[in-house]
């Protein structure tokens, strides 16, 4: 009998927790309190991230919260705010910088609405596909061009997503790859709150509508931008080219997958130059970055000379500053100010060398001198952007693919805590700034440009065909 009881307790508390739960995730909050929610959130942004004006002036960006507000005008749902300003976030134009609805907010508004059946590719025209179709209706033609969602036209579908979606700079290479992975999420998450979804297309020249139900994220089977993660580091070599793949600078990537990149880069470089390897391809594309300690060894193998990796110190925010603990010293150095920016040398040499990037690095000893081809995406993020810069700016590699992601000048990364925003939202702020010792005035507020620029095509991304990796292929064998 106690036993009993003591489920029926267990199972009304349950129940009460989860009304309560569903309660608060549909609650409406006053206009008042979501416009105060707003300026404070933004003020802990501006009092954190040092790169906050790094693409948007502090005047133009208090213009922008200033319009947001007004637009509050009426009380609103947690996924009705989220709405207005995930936009906000992105124009920081930092790709390490978000909001995001908290995991439980998340879990429940996908319970309520499904996700649009359907995955796109935008080619270089800005023209948008189908790409895959995931609802019941199988008829829906695969590679025809989409019109309209919702009688939304499809450019403006794309246009209200580029602006929530977060990326270095005006980048926009990072929020076409995004979409073209992951148009399900970004759509339901932006656009969605509907089960059912009107699509026009143009198959042909003939102009049909399609009245689909929307499908379970267990139903979507999406993929990130590197889909094979067992070998994060894979070196070939084939008809006297050497091809080093790199997915990522992650450390632990490599430890999950016992590989260690120090060796197995050196070994690469060893095999190159006893086989006398003239031509070398590096693909980099969807690598997001990791290490920089693992970028910057990468970078020594193509310099003869010592070189500068970064322009200067890691800068962090006046807020952080201001905020550092004495007892801190125990393992980092205390942040100095210089003129009008905070410099941290991080921690003490004997802990850690990952601030010192700044100084002259040295070239490997076994550095390459043969000719080096990098192919990029706007997968390329992080320390990953901040190394195709490095070798493109000094003129090591020649160029192919589509813009990098991540910043040519650099980015604003390092420590990123996480922390909640009312209501049930949470935020990422990235607290240390990296400047590259490269053109400060080239390619401002842009990724790497590539020398030859290749674009996908839809043929090739429905049929999974490496143009950009053939055609450096062909562009190596006409050379020679």
């Amino acid at each position: 009998m106690k036993k009993i009881k003591c489920l029926l307790t267990i199972l009304i508390l349950t129940m009460c927790s989860n009304a309560y739960a569903q309660g608060e995730f549909e609650k409406k909050y006053s206009a008042d309190s979501l416009k105060t929610w707003t300026r404070k959130t933004m003020k802990e942004v501006y009092k954190s991230h040092p790169g906050m004006y790094r693409y948007t002036s502090k005047k133009t960006f208090d213009k922008l919260i200033d319009s947001i507000t007004v637009t509050i005008s009426d009380s609103l749902s947690t996924i009705e705010y989220y709405r207005k300003l995930k936009p906000l976030f992105a124009k920081i134009g930092c790709l390490h910088t978000s909001l995001n609805l908290s995991k439980p907010y998340q879990e429940y508004y996908e319970t309520r609405y499904n996700f649009i059946p359907i995955e796109i590719f935008i080619d270089s025209n800005d023209k948008i596909f189908i790409t895959k179709n995931y609802s019941t209706d199988t008829t829906i033609p695969i590679k025809s061009e989409i019109i309209s969602i919702n009688k939304k036209p499809i450019k403006e579908v794309i246009e209200q997503l580029y602006k929530a979606i977060p990326s270095d700079g005006y980048n926009k290479t990072l929020k076409t790859l995004v979409l073209n992975y992951h148009f399900p999420f970004w759509y339901e998450s932006i656009l969605g709150s509907t089960n059912d979804f009107e699509i026009k297309i143009n198959d042909n020249g003939q102009k049909k509508s399609y009245h689909l139900k929307g499908v379970t994220r267990k139903e979507l089977k999406l993929h990130d931008f590197n889909i094979d993660q067992k070998s994060p580091l894979a070196f070939e070599i084939k008809e006297d080219i050497g091809y080093l793949k790199i997915q990522t600078f992650s450390s632990s990537s490599f430890k999950k997958n016992n590989q260690k990149f120090k060796e197995i880069i050196k070994d690469v470089f060893v095999k190159l130059k006893k086989q006398n390897i003239q031509n070398l391809i590096i693909d980099v594309r969807g690598n997001t970055g990791g290490s920089d300690k693992n970028a910057v060894k990468l970078a020594s193998y193509f310099f003869n000379d010592p070189f500068q990796y970064w322009n200067n110190p890691v800068e962090i925010s006046e807020g952080f500053y201001n905020e550092y603990k004495f007892w801190y010293g125990i393992f980092f150095r205390r942040p100095k100010k210089v003129d009008n920016t905070y410099q941290w040398k991080g921690m003490h040499w004997w802990l850690s060398t990952a601030f010192n990037y700044y100084k002259i690095q040295k070239p490997s000893k076994q550095n390459f001198n043969g000719n080096t081809y990098l192919i990029i995406d706007g997968g390329c993020m992080s320390s990953c952007a901040d190394v195709s810069a490095i070798l493109s700016h000094n003129k090591k590699v020649i160029v192919f693919g589509e813009e990098t992601g991540g910043g040519y000048q650099g980015n604003t990364s390092g420590m990123m805590p996480v922390m909640p925003v009312s209501p049930n939202l949470t935020m990422t702020i990235p607290l240390q700034k990296y400047t590259n010792a490269v053109d400060a005035t080239k390619n401002f507020g842009r990724g790497t440009i590539p020398d030859y620029p290749i674009h996908n095509t839809l043929e090739s991304w429905v049929n999974k065909m490496d143009i950009q990796l053939d055609y450096v292929i062909q562009f190596i064998k006409h050379k020679l």
